[in-house]
């Protein structure tokens, strides 16, 4: 249950704190107070889509936080109630579009807050209505109520199944033109890649001696040139044998002291790297072998690389990958009249599937639509339309992701009239009190302990207001109900009355909710219902709908009315 809503910043609320009560909570104020933008502050907690727009002009973040008490949902890995067995949640909106959201004081994400939300109220907003004249939501409406989740599962298991087959057969059927277009392409493209021998990471090897063919003038200079200077020729010594004489000459003081020793020895070590590094450069410049005709062959196949790469991969890895993807759709190709006779095979038999599971759900939906049927319309009797007829309509349809049936809400709302689809005759009061019964069955369905309610009764007045009253008073009895209204007769009927009001202060427009006592109340429902102008007739009848409201409730709760 919502027991504290916070809220900071939130458009024209600069700071409030409402301590709603079990039961009716209702919410009224004149047009433009903020009733609504309660409702959007808590959306907005609840991990609901928010607006930059929704921070108050001139601050930089908007809080809002709500308390629950109660058993409380599954919750995210980390987070647990309170000692209290309260639950928090929190949301900071910045100006700039950052969101901060916390569970109990621990981060988390706007998603994990949306899941979490959805288990702790459902907000019922005017938009239902209008959700209710698109006959492609009837379908979900009926699979809550019946609770279908596993019959639907595996029927979509079963369609998944078979729409990867079907796609496959369609990605096989083509006409014989475009069947010889692709398998000549292919082959021309396999006989390409296969012609080319292609080594994996052959290009940096091909590279570098490419690289290396363009220097052969220079490079073998430079190895003939140290060459000489390290192992010198018949005319003159290199280096290793000047180091050789150096050596030889420290060699008679070597033992005279540690720093003759120590030269000879460092002599010695650099006269052996040197003779090293004097091999290496001979070994070099003999097995270097250049000729013009290597170098054109170089370029050739870095040139047929080159224009590979264009057009099959950047990379002789890609092209590689590429060529086997080519061998396998020629052969799919090339196989594809056997290939289609198993995959038809297959399809029949996974549409069968489909047929036997799409049955199933069937059954399971005509069930429940019975049942919902039923239910529909006790609750509409109850809010006083004991004329209309209610039926669920089902309609056979190929197979689709949502099953093999079109499902449709039918109604009529006189006596003699016949069932039509709901947007075509449903008033705007009449679909205020159909979307309120609908809410109602699915409510008994879910384990959500707050509902709210924001200007549902709009288009309606007068018995079936008090009628929308009476039904929200039931339901109250064991579901938490918020109510934003416009009626005196549901206002009356709050178990809890809340004042929603808009004031000056520092030139600032700001809003601020207040709880009502009695006499406050009948000034209200007064102004609700002659507006501005209060008088004594309007006190008096105010108090008389309070009265009447009050033993209403008395009598659904079979004990004393609850406190005003």
């Amino acid at each position: 249950m919502l027991e504290l809503l916070h809220i900071e910043n939130i458009a024209v609320i600069e700071e409030t704190e409402i301590d709603f009560r079990d039961g009716f909570n209702a919410l009224t104020g004149e047009t433009g107070a903020g009733k609504s933008i309660v409702i959007d502050a808590l959306g907005a907690v609840l991990g609901g889509r928010t607006s930059r727009d929704l921070v108050r002009t001139g601050a930089a973040k908007a809080f809002v936080s709500a308390s629950f008490s109660g058993t409380p949902p599954e919750l995210p890995d980390g987070i647990a109630p309170d000692e209290d067995g309260m639950l928090l949640l929190q949301r900071e909106l910045s100006a700039d579009g950052r969101n901060v959201c916390r569970v109990n004081g621990r981060p988390v994400s706007v998603t994990q807050l949306r899941r979490l939300g959805q288990e702790l109220v459902n907000i019922h907003g005017q938009r239902d209505g209008q959700q209710l004249l698109d006959e492609s939501r009837h379908g979900e409406y009926l699979d809550r109520f019946g609770k279908t989740d596993a019959a639907l599962s595996a029927y979509r298991r079963d369609y998944d199944a078979m729409n990867a087959l079907r796609n496959r057969i369609r990605a096989l059927q083509m006409d014989e033109a475009e069947r010889a277009r692709k398998l000549d392409t292919l082959r021309y493209q396999v006989d390409e890649l296969e012609r080319a021998e292609l080594v994996p990471g052959e290009e940096e090897t091909l590279n570098a001696r490419r690289n290396l063919l363009r220097n052969a003038e220079k490079y073998l200079s430079a190895l003939s040139e140290a060459d000489f200077l390290l192992n010198g020729d018949e005319d003159a010594s290199g280096a290793v044998s000047q180091l050789q004489e150096a050596e030889n000459a420290l060699y008679s003081i070597r033992t005279l002291g540690d720093e003759p020793g120590g030269l000879y020895r460092r002599l010695d070590a650099a006269r052996c790297e040197v003779l090293d590094i004097a091999e290496s450069v001979r070994d070099l410049r003999a097995a270097f072998d250049f000729s013009p005709e290597e170098l054109d062959a170089v370029e050739s196949r870095a040139d047929l690389l080159y224009r590979l790469e264009k057009k099959y991969g950047p990379t002789v890895e890609d092209m590689l990958s590429y060529l086997d993807r080519c061998r396998a759709e020629l052969d799919a190709i090339e196989t594809a009249d056997d290939t289609l006779a198993r995959l038809q095979a297959d399809y029949d038999a996974a549409l069968q599937a489909v047929q036997e599971s799409g049955a199933r759900l069937t059954a399971a939906r005509r069930k429940a639509a019975q049942d919902l049927e039923a239910r529909i319309l006790r609750e509409l009797r109850d809010l006083d339309m004991k004329s209309m007829r209610f039926a669920i309509d089902f309609q056979d349809k190929p197979p689709a992701p949502d099953g093999l049936d079109s499902i449709r809400f039918l109604m009529s709302a006189n006596a003699g009239e016949d069932l039509r689809p709901i947007a075509r005759i449903a008033s705007g009061g009449e679909l205020a009190r159909i979307m309120l019964a609908l809410k109602n069955v699915l409510a008994e369905q879910e384990t959500v302990a707050t509902l709210v309610f924001d200007e549902v009764d709009t288009g309606v007045s007068g018995r079936a207001a008090q009628r929308i009253a009476e039904k929200l008073a039931q339901v109250s009895r064991h579901k938490q109900v918020l109510c934003v209204t416009h009626l005196p007769q549901l206002a009356a009927m709050a178990d809890t009355h809340f004042s929603v009001e808009k004031a000056e202060r520092g030139g600032r427009t700001c809003t601020e909710v207040r709880v009502l006592d009695r006499e406050a109340r009948k000034r209200e429902l007064a102004r609700i219902t002659g507006g501005n102008k209060v008088t004594e007739a309007l006190l008096h009848s105010a108090g008389e709908l309070l009265d009447e409201a009050g033993q209403y409730r008395a009598g659904l709760c079979g004990k004393e009315e609850l406190p005003c």
